[in-house]
């Protein structure tokens, strides 16, 4: 039996949220004082996790907290497909063997954040490979190709003229079974995914069943403050990240994101959450404070206290004492010297893959963003004294270093 009362729960629940369809449902079923069994699908088309990706898991992770029963599907059995929601294109096949790979990765990454010991994993292929013809045909007519077109991606690519493969229609109708076959009352996604996820209703509702609830996240912006992140745009925040590559990155974000972080991504209570929401508003908030305490509350969260206090450590002896790292990496290079003596120093910076290429590390040292041994170099430095390059520590913006040896 559940404890809090119905209202209590749906501020936890709401909060952070795109889309709960139906509402009233949502408090009908929560109503019963029963735990729900709550669903999320996930297919792993990528070892890797980030911080968008636990968006949902963390809600997950909330209703654990309130009572509710957890289901993890693995997709494994749809993941030979590729879910088309938000393409462009059909997605490139993934073999078996690739698929379980990466869920396995995904399963550990997973339960940083869900209690492991309160959730049920299970995975999709289960039931949809064993799949006879006559159930698969009768899954298929519950639906219309003229509904499917109504998924905006199919549509875009139907008026563009782009293509479409058959095989992309069934992914929706595979994911609303998997609603049936655990008998879910709310399933989640991120706020691309309400067409699946609506879907799953349809079917429960054909099938004689009382039909989920449909409930979606947001996708949770990089670190450029722009672009939802992703390892593609290179605005990412990753699971596995090393703690101060972690802490680093979330120091990084704009200060605009800095509620919608804690919102989505961090372990404090709605209280605390409403309360800093309420210091943007008023004006009195910290932003750097604030995003300090939020990197150390993110990388407790996947690596522990202690790391989390040795990132915010290693951060401060970078960013403020403008210490050099323990963990520089070393390059043994031999120094060519022009006419003069002196070494072209561009083109060492690409030898040491600090730099992409020589106009790079120009525009690099024009910008003061090059040092020394902790000294910057003056704009137009270009060309150096070997003997200030013996053993040196080389320093390309904030973060990036070489030593020479």
């Amino acid at each position: 039996m559940l404890v809090l009362p119905v209202e209590e729960q749906l501020k936890v629940i709401t909060s952070g949220t795109m889309q709960i369809v139906p509402l009233e449902g949502l408090k009908e079923k929560l109503a019963k004082g029963k735990p729900l069994t709550i669903k999320l699908g996930v297919d792993p088309t990528s070892p890797d996790l980030h911080l968008g990706h636990a968006v949902p898991l963390r809600k997950m992770r909330q209703f654990q907290d309130l009572g509710h029963n957890v289901t993890l599907i693995i997709g494994n059995g749809t993941a030979l497909i590729g879910d088309p929601s938000g393409r462009d294109s059909t997605r490139p096949p993934l073999t078996s063997e690739q698929i379980e790979v990466n869920a396995q990765t995904y399963v550990e990454q997973a339960m940083k954040i869900l209690d492991p010991d309160r959730t049920t994993v299970v995975h999709n292929g289960d039931w949809i490979k064993p799949m006879n013809l006559e159930t698969m045909l009768s899954l298929m007519s519950k639906f219309t190709v003229a509904r499917i077109l109504e998924r905006e991606d199919f549509s875009k690519r139907y008026h563009n003229q782009q293509s479409i493969a058959l095989h992309e229609f069934i992914y929706p109708v595979l994911q609303a079974y998997d609603s049936v076959m655990i008998k879910a009352d709310v399933e989640m996604g991120g706020n691309d995914q309400i067409f699946n996820l609506l879907a799953g209703r349809d079917l429960m509702r054909d099938e004689g069943m009382e039909p989920q609830i449909a409930l979606t996240m947001p996708l949770l912006e990089g670190t450029d403050g722009v672009k939802k992140m992703s390892k593609s745009y290179g605005n990412y925040i990753g699971l596995t990240d090393e703690p101060a590559d972690m802490f680093g990155k979330i120091m990084s974000i704009p200060d605009e994101l800095v509620a919608r972080y804690y919102r989505l991504c961090s372990t404090l209570s709605i209280d605390e959450i409403d309360a800093i929401d309420a210091s943007f508003e008023d004006g009195t908030a910290d932003p750097y404070a604030l995003k300090r305490a939020l990197g150390r509350n993110i990388v407790e969260l996947y690596h522990g206290a202690d790391k989390a206090a040795q990132a915010e450590e290693a951060f401060d002896a970078l960013f403020k004492k403008h210490e050099i790292p323990d963990d520089v990496a070393e390059f043994s290079v031999e120094l060519v010297r022009n006419e003069q003596g002196l070494v072209y120093l561009p083109k060492l910076m690409v030898e040491v893959k600090l730099s992409a290429s020589a106009g790079d590390a120009r525009r690099l040292i024009d910008g003061g963003g090059v040092k020394i041994n902790g000294e910057a170099l003056a704009p137009k430095s270009y060309n150096v004294d070997p003997d200030l390059l013996d053993h040196a520590i080389l320093q390309a913006g904030k973060r990036r270093f070489a030593k020479l040896v």
